[in-house]
């Protein structure tokens, strides 16, 4: 497939424009965006997909108005994989009850966790397990005070962050693998949006959280998104003709 030059930004600004036309007829075909502090896997999920989460601050500028697009992904992407669309996001959530959870249930999560223990000066998951038995006092659902661990309360963080991140998701029920047509979208899409290496159209609020995620993370603070697989490539154009053809076919939970 041929590559977008990174020369023009013309094109790459039209074609920002189209990919949030794009999410906007998603919308309006799934009757709003969601939040997975409001779904279950009981809702009308396709089995596979591509998914697109906003964050609230996280405004465009450059290609329009409305939230701009933080995170980008999809699941089954290596041959005879069998996780659904449902799962990846739940691995997203964390907890229903979005008390605790592991911190690296996603590579989504580590990522938000990352830069929340960076910017609060919170015990983080990777470090010593002595550091991470310091124990907080919370309160827990029936008025019961119980001690959490600090890995669990950053986990709890974490959860609300992402369970408050309104969503859209398009239905991509291809066969699982490196070359399926989800894997093309997210990239794509990916690549398309990133400030990693050029002047971005869209850029990320001085506030944004992920501007706090450590050095290892630095391709989180440059891209704007809460993506580092991707976000220094060109991009191939013909993925939004691949979206378009799977807007009838997304359907409300």
């Amino acid at each position: 497939m041929s590559q977008h030059s990174s020369g023009s930004d013309s094109r790459r600004l039209t074609d920002t424009i189209r990919f949030y036309d794009i999410l906007e007829r998603i919308e309006r075909r799934v009757d709003g965006g969601h939040v997975l502090a409001n779904c279950n896997g009981r809702m009308n999920w396709p089995e596979r997909g591509v998914y697109f989460f906003y964050e609230y601050g996280e405004t465009r500028s450059g290609s329009g108005c409305g939230l701009r697009v933080v995170r980008v992904g999809t699941h089954a992407v290596s041959a005879g994989s069998k996780t659904k669309l449902w799962t990846r996001l739940s691995n997203h959530r964390g907890p229903a009850s979005h008390v605790g959870g592991k911190i690296n249930g996603s590579v989504f999560r580590i990522l938000v966790g990352d830069a929340l223990a960076e910017r609060d000066d919170l015990p983080r998951w990777s470090q010593s397990k002595m550091e991470n038995l310091v124990s907080r006092l919370v309160r827990r659902p029936k008025g019961k005070r119980v001690f959490e661990s600090s890995d669990e309360h950053l986990g709890s963080l974490v959860s609300r962050h992402i369970c408050a991140m309104p969503f859209l998701w398009l239905n991509v029920d291809d066969t699982p693998g490196p070359k399926s047509h989800r894997a093309f979208i997210e990239r794509n899409a990916i690549a398309l949006l990133i400030s990693y290496s050029e002047p971005p159209i869209d850029p990320a609020s001085p506030n944004w959280l992920g501007l706090s995620s450590p050095h290892k993370n630095e391709k989180v603070r440059e891209s704007g998104l809460w993506n580092q697989e991707h976000v220094d490539r060109d991009y191939d154009p013909s993925f939004l003709d691949e979206m378009e053809k799977r807007i009838n076919i997304t359907n409300p939970l």
